[in-house]
Parts: structure tokens; sequence; C-alpha cells
């Protein structure tokens, strides 16, 4: 076994390889200074080099990385695709050892790129310098030791810009309202791709040669090498490789349709779903539809292999749900197709985006004879769980919501992530909070999350953070959803607590004191604060923050709260006092929203009158941010659980209280419901906050008789926690409350101290008879066996373990059984 590629083989800023484009594209005005932007289109490259090898080297460090995205294959075996999403200044590469993919003799390195031009949900531009980051470009070196010296990317490379991928199909008036085409459409005609591209042997003679991309900044010399501008200098791959098994379908169905194909759609999703309602006669020039449904939620590359007449079209359209005939407007539905024409001989591909879905349907037409479809996949292409981590108790309904929570962050756990991997695959600040909590609970590789953590660190100029990062919405700068980073805080202070690494949490405490500054204008002299601006979100749910808000105030403060926490812990000793100030302040104006009647906080106070809307989130947040006087916890959580007051109600879609008279997404609303006596029960992302408040009040023992609502989401072989209670996507990251619940308070293992330099062991179990599991921390395992009767654990940690009815006991690190 020889030592895995670091950073450290390559310990210069400066690369040996070139940017190199392919041959024949013309290639923009070099200028530094900013220039309006000029329309970018998508474009496909391929790149190919051939070497020989007298012998191979024990271990070849490698590095490549490309804008937008590359796959790289050596001797026709596919070896690494990337780079990972970032801010173009924050451009990343990816390394690995080439060693044990060569071969003495020929050799051949092949590498595609995909250049998207215009903003995705994964993928934004960077602004331009010069040439640099006006078109597609990559960059590759490896070292072959003394012998062979450096090979690098430069003018011997042969290239080819491939014409087979078209956007000609796009049609404004056919892409959905809100998300249009961020997750990319493939649109490929196999005729013009050159089969066996990446295989050795393959005659590129006629390919031409890499072009050069040269720095235009002043000082760069004409430089040809990283690091240049836009992207700075380029930084290591900070998380693991992506991969996951090979999905098929669990069923498959086909159709005749007597309809022909209309030509005029463009849209290869629409033309499928414009295919219904369908007859099973064909007449001629007619089509056939085959749909496969994959069981479940499936993540990764779609590749499929058919023998079709050359010229036959297959429309691929992917859902979650059956496919029914379009409508336009809507917010909640995924939006994701392919189209594939045929070559008539070695027709086999493998789409380069990754795409989450469970029914695929196929429309083919186009040509006459016959067509088998002999394959059809998924790679799944997600962040991988390393093995150790383990969690199960007596109630095998809660091991099922368990391994749902942990299916559906792996689904939206990739280069970041994402929100859901089918609708729109965006990075959404706020959501993630709960992504990395269900990581630190279940997975002992820990790197995305606090990737997370580093990619969301990119404040708008007035230094709130983006609603998502690396996409249209960032790269707008336009409006944002203010309680979102107040979320991501949470995530800095979970780095804190369970990682303790003092520089990692020092370089992004100054991006959470501006997020905290960019809210103290809005605070009135009373200390809560008034008419924030921009999306005021919170939760899908029904709640009411117009005006003087409860919510905002006290996820603020808790903000603040964990912001001086660790400031002193870093001895900052001044912005501690900072922060403390103005907690102090909103903790006395808080009081105003206190009703004594019903025992909870109300959500808002308009035109200084105080009104009676009441949501969960609202007692939630004054407990977990401390602004609620402790004795009043209990009584806030038996108000806030009723299941007598609690309705499900949302501003956009309605709930039990009926139709919501308001627009979408809370710009105005008039509640239907009884606002004196129903409270708005949280949305499964906000549940997180009112689980904290249920366990930290001393309630967790409660906890294993809320969990079993999310089974709802487990029904029609769906494997996975949906978005809401009642509408959205079967596939949502952020619902996955339970999932790191049952570690941290049913089976109650947390850090007591920064880093895990102690845990706190303290079971609730409730009606369960037992529970039992391995939880990661940085220093290994815990090992936890709890019954109502003795608690056993095995640590490498000190422990503080807190039994009900009992004081807490310190014990030293190893093994105790505690009765």
């Amino acid at each position: 076994m020889h030592p895995e590629v670091t950073p450290q083989d390559f310990p210069d800023v400066r690369w040996n390889g070139h940017w190199i484009w392919v041959a024949g594209e013309q290639l923009p005005r070099r200028t530094f200074m900013p220039e309006p932007q000029t329309v970018r289109r998508e474009a496909r490259g391929f790149f190919r080099k051939t070497f020989h090898l007298d012998r191979v080297p024990e271990r070849v460090p490698a590095r490549i990385t490309a804008d937008s995205r590359y796959l790289l294959f050596v001797n026709g075996q596919e070896v690494f695709r990337g780079p990972i999403r970032s801010q173009p200044r924050r451009l990343t590469y990816d390394l690995f050892d080439l060693a044990p993919y060569l071969r003495a003799g020929e050799n051949t390195i092949a590498v595609f790129v995909v250049y998207y031009g215009s903003p995705r949900s994964f993928w934004q531009p960077a602004i331009a310098a010069g040439t640099l980051g006006q078109v597609g470009m990559m960059v590759f070196e490896a070292d072959l030791g003394p012998a062979h010296g450096w090979l690098v990317s430069d003018t011997s490379w042969r290239t080819l810009k491939s014409d087979a991928w078209s956007e000609d199909w796009k049609k404004a008036e056919e892409l959905p309202v809100m998300f249009g085409d961020a997750i990319p459409t493939e649109v490929v005609d196999a005729r013009r791709l050159p089969f066996g591209w990446e295989q050795p042997g393959f005659d590129d003679s006629a390919w031409g040669a890499a072009q050069l991309l040269r720095s235009a900044h002043p000082g760069s010399g004409d430089r040809t090498t990283p690091p240049s501008d836009p992207y700075g200098p380029l930084h290591p791959r900070p998380i693991g490789k992506l991969g996951g098994d090979l999905r098929t379908p669990a069923s498959v169905q086909g159709e005749y349709l007597a309809a022909a194909v209309d030509p005029n759609i463009g849209d290869p999703m629409l033309r499928v779903q414009t295919a219904i309602p369908f007859a099973v006669a064909v007449p001629a020039g007619g089509s056939a539809r085959v749909t496969f449904d994959m069981g479940g939620i499936v993540m990764g590359q779609v590749q499929f292999e058919v023998h079709a007449p050359a010229g036959t079209v297959f429309d691929f359209a992917y859902t979650e749900d059956p496919i029914e005939p379009p409508r336009r407007g809507g917010f909640g539905g995924m939006h994701a197709g392919t189209r594939y024409v045929a070559r008539g001989e070695n027709d086999r591909f493998k789409l380069y985006d990754a795409l989450g879905f469970r029914y695929a349907y196929v429309l083919v037409h186009g040509a006459a004879g016959p067509v088998t479809l002999d394959s059809f996949a998924v790679q799944e292409d997600v962040y991988q769980w390393q093995p150790g981590a383990e969690f199960a108790c007596s109630d095998d309904e809660l091991n099922r919501i368990f391994r749902a929570g942990i299916r559906t962050v792996q689904l939206n756990s990739r280069d970041a992530f994402t929100d859901c991997p089918t609708r729109e695959q965006q990075a959404w600040v706020g959501d993630s909070v709960v992504h990395q909590m269900v990581h630190l609970a279940t997975n002992t590789d820990w790197r995305l999350a606090w990737q997370y953590l580093n990619l969301s660190n990119s404040p708008r100029y007035d230094g709130i953070l983006p609603m998502t990062v690396v996409g249209a919405s960032e790269a707008s700068g336009g409006i944002t959803i203010p309680d979102w980073p107040l979320h991501w805080v949470h995530g800095v202070y979970n780095l804190y607590r369970f990682l303790g690494d003092e520089d990692a949490v020092k370089e992004l405490m100054p991006s959470v004191e501006r997020v905290l500054r960019w809210f103290a204008p809005f605070q009135t002299s009373q200390g809560v604060l008034k008419d924030i601006i921009e999306w005021a979100l919170v939760d899908w749910s029904a709640v009411s923050n117009s005006d003087t808000s409860a919510i905002y105030t006290a996820l603020w403060a808790r903000g603040l709260k964990e912001f001086a926490e660790i400031a002193g812990w870093l001895e900052e000793k001044a912005s501690q006092r900072w922060a403390e100030r103005l907690y102090a302040k909103a903790r006395a104006g808080f009081e105003a929203f206190w009703d004594e009647a019903r025992g909870s906080y109300v959500d808002h106070i308009v035109d200084g009158e105080v009104r009676p809307e009441m949501s969960q989130i609202a007692g939630a947040a004054a407990i977990v941010s401390g602004l609620a006087p402790q004795e009043r916890w209990s009584r806030i959580i038996e108000t806030i659980t009723d299941p007598a007051r609690l309705i499900v109600q949302t501003w956009t879609w309605g709930g039990d209280a009926g139709g919501t008279e308001g627009a979408p997404f809370g710009w105005s609303f008039t509640p239907r419901w009884d606002v004196h006596n129903q409270i708005i029960m949280a949305e499964p992302f906000m549940q997180y906050l009112v689980h904290d408040a249920i366990a930290l009040s001393g309630h967790a023992d409660r906890l294993p008789d809320l969990y079993p609502r999310w089974s709802q989401f487990l029904t029609g072989g769906y494997d996975t926690i949906g978005e809401d209670w009642r509408h959205g996507t079967h596939v949502h990251g952020w619902s996955c409350t339970p999932t790191k619940d049952l570690v941290f308070y049913t089976l109650g293992v947390t850090p007591d101290a920064p880093g895990y330099a102690a845990a706190r062991i303290a079971p609730r179990l409730g009606r369960l008879d037992w529970a039992r599991g391995k939880i990661p921390t940085p220093h290994g395992l815990i090992t936890v066996e709890a019954t109502h009767d003795s608690v056993t654990v095995d640590s490498p940690v000190p422990l503080i373990v807190d039994l009900p009815g009992r004081d807490p006991m310190e014990l030293p690190p190893g093994q105790h059984n505690v009765r």
C-alpha cells in the first residue's frame, strides 16, 4: 500500500500544467478590465493525451480541475469527476494516484469537459478576466517521477469541440416558472459523438491541438498556469469522493401510443407529458412509451443501452411521482429530462450530470423499425457513509424512520448539502444545518459537515449570506432569506461543540458577526426586531412575521448567545461583550410577546397591538434562545405540543383550516383559523427547533411519542422523508430531525466540552424498552446501550452520565455499567 496522495505532493502554488481549451474555439478579446458580460453558451470538449512509459512508477500523484466540470479516463477506465461546487474564486482541484490505472507501454488520458455558460443550481460563472472565465478550460498535471518528469496539459493534447449536444430546444415558455433549466437537460445526438473517444487506440489524428489560455491581469506575464484571476490560488478538494451502488428498475412497463409526437415541443420532458392520455393501438407515425420505476428515489448518472435505427429519438422525463399532464405556474414540481438520438450502432450512453428521480418515462419515436432498450440503470453518485456508526432501538417503526433519514440526507449529500436531488439540487444555507447534524450523529466522516460551513461563508456585500450558494441566487446578489444565515450560525456553533477546532471556528467568526450585525439596525429601543426585509420565510408553516417578530428576535438572540459563548472560548472579550449587550436588550423586550392565558409566546406585534397568532416555533425559539425564563419552559412545551390545539397550515398551500387568502411565500396573508385557540404546527424543517426546545426543557422522554409522525412519508414504496407534512418533494434533507434526535436525545450522546473532550450520556427512552448505538466523535466511537435499568458505555473520552432522578456522574474513559 503506497501513501495516499495529499496536497503535500504539490507544495508550490504555481502549477506545471497549463490552462487549455479545445482547438477551433474563437477566444474572446483579452482585457483585464471588467466589461459588460456577453451571453455565454454551453460548450463541451474532448481532450486526449497519449504517452509511453517504460515502466509504471509505484506512485503517480496527479491533480486536475476545470471550469465548469470534467470527467477523467485513463486507458478507458473512469477515474474521477469534478470539481466540487464552489464560488469561482475558490475553485478546487481533485488529486489522486494515477499509478493503478497505468501500464508499461502506451497509455492514454482522456478528459471530457463541460462548460455550462449560464448559472445552474450547482454552478455560477466567473467574472471574466480576459479569456479566463469566458470559455471552458481545464488544467492537469501528474508527477511521473525522475525517469519521466511531469505530464501536463499543454498544446500537445489533441482536442475536439463537440457539436453533439444542443441548446436549441430551449423555449422560455416551456420552462418552469421557478427554476427554469437549473438542472441541466442533456439533449444529445449520438450520431455526432465519436464512439470510443476515451479508449486507447482511438484515432484522434483529425483533432486539433489544444489552445493555451493566458492570464490578463497586470503582472501576470501572460502566464498560462494557475494561479490566475478570476480563480485565485486553487484549493485541494476538502471532501471525499462520491460513489454508490448501481441501481436498476424495480419494474418496467411499455405502451404503444396512438398520437404522433409534436415536433414543435422542444423540451423532452414536456414531450413525454403531452403524450398523456395514451392508447394501446399504434398507427403509422405513432410512438411507444416505456416506464421505469426505480422502487424509490435514486440519485446519480443515468446510463442505458439501446438497439435502434439511426435517428430514433428517445425523450426521457424523470419524476418523483407518476407523470401528469403539464401545468405551468406551479412551484413544487420537478423538471428534468434527456433527449438521445441514436447513432444506429454502439448506442451506449451515460449522462454526465446527476439526476434524482423515482420514475423515468421514455418516449420512443422518430424512426421506423425494431427498437430494443437493452438496459437502464442509475449509477448512484452521492457522499459515502463510512462504516462504524450504528443505532437501533426497541421500536421497529422508529428504526425505519432513522434509516429513512440517513437515506434522505445521503441523497442530498453530494459536493454540498442540497434541499432535494429532484426539483432543485440547490445548496440552501439554512436547510443544511439539519443535514449537518445528521452527519454528526451517524457518519464517521464529518468533512462534508464542515464543508457546508465553508461553502456557505460567502457574504453579500452588506454582510448577510445568500439564501443559496453557488448558483443563480448568489450570482445575482439578489434577495435572500434573512433567517437562513441564522441557521448557518448554529452550524458554526455545532463546529465549536463537536470538533472544537479553534482555527476552523475562528476563520468563520468574522462572517458570523457580520450576519448578526446585519440585524442590529432592526432592533427597536425595546430590544426586539421589527420590519425585517427580504423574504421572511422562517418555515413553510403559516407563521406570522410582519411588523415586530418574536420568531426573528428569538432566532437572532440564539445566534447572539452562541456567538458570545464561542467568543468567550476564543478569549475574544470585546466581541463577547458586544453580543451579550444586544442579547440582554432583546431578552428584556421579548416579554411583550408573552401570552399568560395560553402559556406561550405569540408570533408578532402589529402597529403596537399584540396579535393572537401563535405557532410552535415562537415558543420553541423562546426556549432555545434562553429568552423565556426557565420556570416557563415546561408550560410552553405543554402548550405547543398539545394536539388539541395544533393545526397544520401553510400560507401557500392551505391546510387544516382550508385555503389561505394571500399571495404565495407570505407577502400578504389573512388567517382563516381560530387564531385565539389554535397553534400552527411547525413543518418538518423547523421541528428540529421544536425538538431542541423539548429536550432542553427536560422533556426529551416525550420525543419517542412524536417521531412516528414521520412514518407518513414512508408509504407507496418511498423510503425517504418528504419536504412538508402535506406537499412538496418525497426526499428533502431538511426534514430528517428524528434521525439526529434519536442519537442526541433518545440515546442521549452529545459533547459535554468542545471537540468532545468530554461526552454527556443522557438517555431518555420514554416508552422505549432499550436503545443502543455507536456514535462518532473526533476520538473514536462511543458505544452506548441503555435500558430502563442500566446504561453500559465504552468511551475513548471522559464522561458525564446524566440519568433521570440522579445527580450527574463524572467517569473516566473506558467501559462502565451504571445501574
